[in-house]
């Protein structure tokens, strides 16, 4: 499958759900206490991460996505603890406070990165804690292009039926990570995210891929779903809607430290990716990549945009060589976030001889990448006549591919690179010959938004024209 760009910057989503502060407290410990047989952990730092459906809301705050959280907490520290927290990821925030009762708290104790003790500050919250959430929720439909439910059965979803209705009323994809064995209660949403785990719970054993598609066809009949998406660990995950194949994409992790976490990455890949534009399966594909990434961090992490952008670069084979425009937009916005110059030069480079390679090798010293963009071989024909070119531009995009001064080698039909500069606005314009700099074709563009020009010259006298002449003069003789 060929994945898309991952851009999330116009891409809104509202997540409701469990809210918990996942409280860490780290020490040393050497003894054990005299008042009972336990060990003794000297505190020596504390951390505090958002949980639940805050770190579904966290995950999409970094793949760059706008991401707004619902929630219920109580009136305590924790709940300001979170508000902070996830205001600093530019995070909007409306909690109902639930009144008498703790915001839900994870309290672990660590020592020499082993857990000792975990103790849980929580009460299930009722139906009336959460009365306010769907006139919250219809208030914020008209700006989202997504509405996540993450259940953690702590009682905040209690209706999620009220939730869903607005939704589809809104024409608005609702995506959910279920819980428990009753998905009744998601009646009517667009999308499940069940592991296998969570699907076998509630429709029984699926040993074989038949019986997993048919009972998963016969829930989504049942329960008025577009899609089911089940996620299986080392087996990858399975896409499965009505009326269609089911995609299966395999694991692609290479190495799997912690699966904390990755549910959430899931979901929020999946939520950024519909509410961008991206199809289903494509939403998918993504996101089977960035769980990928997830797991082979330590602990709750997060996966940032330009960490994706950079992982689908290097699926599609291009970190360096002959690239599309389309390619090479999204290549040069990861060059630019690990703050890359970029340098870009022209021409039809009909025959490569030692002038281009030794101007290549100079223009490169301009910058930390360099981009070549060649003309077609219509281009080239309209430019030198139709005898040329020597070279078809598959040929010739090939030979400087592998030149071990250029990064990328991309074509353009044009007469003039002038719709690529526009695109692509690199740092520097090189060009080779005797020019001035305003007669380089481009430097307008590049100036204007202050970029730099540079002209400079062919080593050792070559062009391809004097070469071609010198063939013809030996061939006549």
């Amino acid at each position: 499958m060929q994945l898309p760009a991952a851009r999330f910057d116009r891409s809104q989503i509202l997540v409701v759900g469990d809210v918990m502060l996942d409280r860490y407290w780290h020490g040393d410990t050497s003894r054990i206490s005299p008042e009972a047989p336990v060990p003794v952990v000297r505190v020596d730092e504390t951390d505090d991460r958002a949980g639940g459906a805050g770190n579904v809301a966290l995950n999409i705050a970094a793949l760059g996505a706008g991401a707004s959280l619902i929630s219920v907490v109580g009136a305590d520290e924790a709940a300001e603890v979170l508000r902070g927290q996830l205001a600093a990821a530019d995070i909007r925030t409306d909690f109902q406070v639930a009144e008498g009762k703790p915001t839900i708290t994870k309290l672990r104790v660590m020592s020499r990165h082993q857990q000792l003790l975990r103790m849980d500050f929580e009460q299930p919250f009722g139906a009336g804690d959460a009365a306010q959430l769907p006139s919250k929720v219809e208030a914020m439909l008209s700006s989202v292009g997504v509405l996540v439910l993450s259940d953690y059965a702590k009682g905040t979803l209690a209706d999620c039926q009220a939730l869903i209705r607005l939704a589809r009323a809104r024409r608005v994809p609702v995506l959910v990570d279920p819980k428990g064995t009753d998905f009744s209660r998601y009646r009517g949403a667009t999308l499940l995210t069940p592991n296998l785990h969570e699907l076998e719970a509630v429709v029984g054993a699926c040993p074989s891929e038949q019986i997993l598609v048919d009972k998963a066809s016969a829930l989504m009949a049942e329960l008025d779903l577009q899609a089911l998406l089940v996620t299986r660990g080392e087996q990858g995950m399975t896409l499965l809607r009505p009326g269609m194949g089911e995609l299966h994409l395999p694991a692609r992790a290479r190495e799997v430290f912690d699966v904390t976490g990755a549910g959430d990455t899931v979901i929020a890949t999946l939520s950024a990716s519909i509410a961008a534009g991206y199809s289903l399966a494509e939403a998918t594909g993504l996101a089977n990549l960035a769980a990928s990434l997830v797991v082979g961090k330590l602990g709750t992490a997060t996966i940032s945009g330009p960490e994706l952008r950079r992982a689908v670069v290097a699926e599609q084979g291009v970190e360096r060589g002959v690239v599309s425009a389309e390619q090479l937009s999204l290549i040069l916005a990861e060059a630019r976030a690990q703050g890359e110059k970029i340098v870009f030069t022209n021409g039809c480079f009909d025959i490569i001889h030692a002038g281009h390679v030794g101007y290549l090798e100079q223009a490169r010293t301009l910058g930390d990448r360099l981009v070549v963009a060649i003309n077609s071989d219509e281009s080239v024909q309209r430019l030198k006549g139709p005898s040329r070119p020597i070279n078809p531009v598959d040929r010739r995009m090939a030979v400087l591919a592998g030149l071990e001064a250029v990064d990328w080698v991309v074509s353009f039909g044009e007469d003039t690179p002038e719709n690529l500069l526009r695109e692509l606005r690199p740092d520097v314009l090189v060009k080779g010959g005797d020019y001035n700099e305003t007669e380089v074709v481009g430097w307008e563009i590049v100036k204007e938004y202050n970029g730099d020009v540079a002209v400079l010259r062919f080593y050792d006298d070559c062009s391809t024209t004097g070469i071609i002449k010198s063939i013809q003069t030996r061939g006549e003789r």
